[in-house]
């Protein structure tokens, strides 16, 4: 296991969040201000294409549909007029981004709200809602996940035990399938596998972390995996479903490390971020195809954002125009189709700031970070890419209880051309956008294809 040091770059000005005019697109460029190196499993699970089968909720009722919003005609300065209806709960979409789940329920008092599932067809001409609702109401801290045909899974809690079931639309009515139990006072569903059928839940404990196939399994709900440490997070690395990484502290404390979990090896577990010895390094998403990560780490001396290539031996980089003030900055969704092509990959990162929370675009070679509001309503962090660049956003409010509004990745002008080749910033941008630190005039660093790029050049001792 290798280690390097952060590469020490000049301290630039961060950028700053967008204000309230609608005209203005603040849109900060910076260059990578520290490289650290990365660790990746050398084995990849082969890649499966999984089919989805029919929608068992096509004939169940719907909810009206109004066109969708603009993508970004208001500035995220603006405050949400009174009759927004902000997505409550969690927004959790299959891997593929035919269906979501959520729950949801009727405005009213905080404590005389009743909670109900509601699934989301998106792959279809318009999105359409169905509400999964029963005898009963759910809890607000239940969760829900959708698989691929069209069930969306349940997660409650009753006294120290998990309950699991499948809901679906039968008519007028709603069905439901019960999975099964787990003795545990907490568990956490992590996101929808990739192959549409499974869902896994974690139980994290001090000492060790258990994960149970709670949906998919042919007996209920079923552990498959015992993980020495505490963990959390849960990204999938392959479209298998197979791949599984997880953050993970020792059991008896320490740094906190992204690994491997190999579930067609019963859980066989392999570092996967290994940045610094004593640095935090927690892997927030993953792209299958081009093999994109998207990475948090104190490395660099704080908590930044970097990327890397999954089993490449490039060095992990920090780019300067990520790191803003006084906001917090997420990825959510990667683009996919991107084969070998992972610095052409656009990102949507999630904002949020005093003014609320808005929609960040970002490509690796673009080194340039694109900032729009999102739809009224909009569920922070949840969103989807199309293969050809377009960023679906699932929003609800008071004029349309079930739209998704469409983004297009922008594209980036190189700095040279902007500036006249001066290297030198002459006012502002014809887009209206700014940099995010005082440019210099370095030489202009273009991205390498992997199948050339200089492994011997980045190598670091030990």
């Amino acid at each position: 296991m290798t280690a390097c040091a952060i590469e020490g770059e000049p301290e630039t000005e961060p950028g700053t969040r967008p204000g309230s005019d609608p005209e203005s697109e603040p849109d900060p460029e910076g260059s990578d201000r520290g490289r650290s190196e990365a660790e990746a499993p050398a084995r990849a699970a082969a890649e499966a294409a999984p089919e989805r089968s029919g929608d068992p909720g096509k004939h169940a009722r719907t909810a009206e549909h109004s066109p969708p919003g603009p993508t970004a005609a208001e500035g995220p300065g603006e405050a949400a007029s009174a009759d927004a209806a902000p997505l409550p709960g969690g927004f959790t979409l299959t891997a593929d981004g035919a269906y979501a789940a959520r729950l949801t329920a009727a405005p009213g008092p905080p404590g005389e709200r009743a909670w109900y599932p509601e699934r989301w067809t998106l792959d279809g001409p318009e999105p359409y809602a169905v509400p999964l609702p029963l005898d009963q109401p759910e809890e607000p801290e239940s969760e829900v996940a959708p698989l691929a045909d069209g069930r969306v899974l349940i997660r409650r809690q009753v006294a120290d035990r998990q309950m699991f079931s499948l809901l679906y639309p039968t008519g007028p009515g709603t069905g439901e399938l019960l999975l099964g139990a787990v003795e545990c006072a907490d568990m956490t569903l992590l996101p929808p596998s990739p192959d549409g059928r499974s869902v896994y839940a974690l139980a994290a404990g001090e000492h060790h972390s258990a994960l149970w196939l709670v949906a998919g399994g042919a007996f209920g709900p079923e552990e498959v995996a015992r993980i020495p440490g505490h963990c959390s997070g849960g990204v999938w690395l392959d479209r298998a479903g197979r791949i599984l990484a997880l953050d993970r502290q020792d059991p008896g404390g320490g740094p906190v490390k992204a690994v491997a979990v190999d579930l067609g090896r019963r859980g066989e577990v392999t570092p996967l971020l290994q940045i610094a010895p004593g640095s935090d390094d927690r892997l927030l998403l993953a792209d299958a195809d081009s093999g994109l990560l998207l990475l948090r780490s104190d490395a660099p001396g704080h908590d930044r954002i970097g990327w890397g290539v999954l089993g490449s031996c490039l060095p992990v980089r920090f780019p300067e125009c990520l790191r803003l003030a006084d906001v917090a900055v997420t990825p959510f969704a990667v683009q996919p189709g991107q084969m070998l092509m992972p610095e052409s990959c656009a990102v949507a990162l999630r904002i949020d700031g005093a003014p609320g929370s808005w929609v960040g675009v970002w490509r690796p070679a673009g080194r340039r970070l694109h900032q729009f509001a999102a739809p009224l309503g909009w569920a922070p962090g949840a969103g989807y890419w199309s293969r050809d660049g377009v960023l679906r956003l699932p929003y609800a409010n008071g004029a349309t209880p079930c739209g998704v509004a469409l983004l297009a990745a922008p594209e980036d002008v190189d700095h040279s051309e902007a500036t006249g080749g001066t290297g030198e910033r002459v006012g502002g941008m014809e887009d209206g956008t700014e940099p995010s630190a005082p440019v210099a005039a370095p030489a202009v660093y273009k991205p390498v294809p992997l199948g050339q790029a200089p492994l011997h050049r980045t190598a670091r001792p030990d």
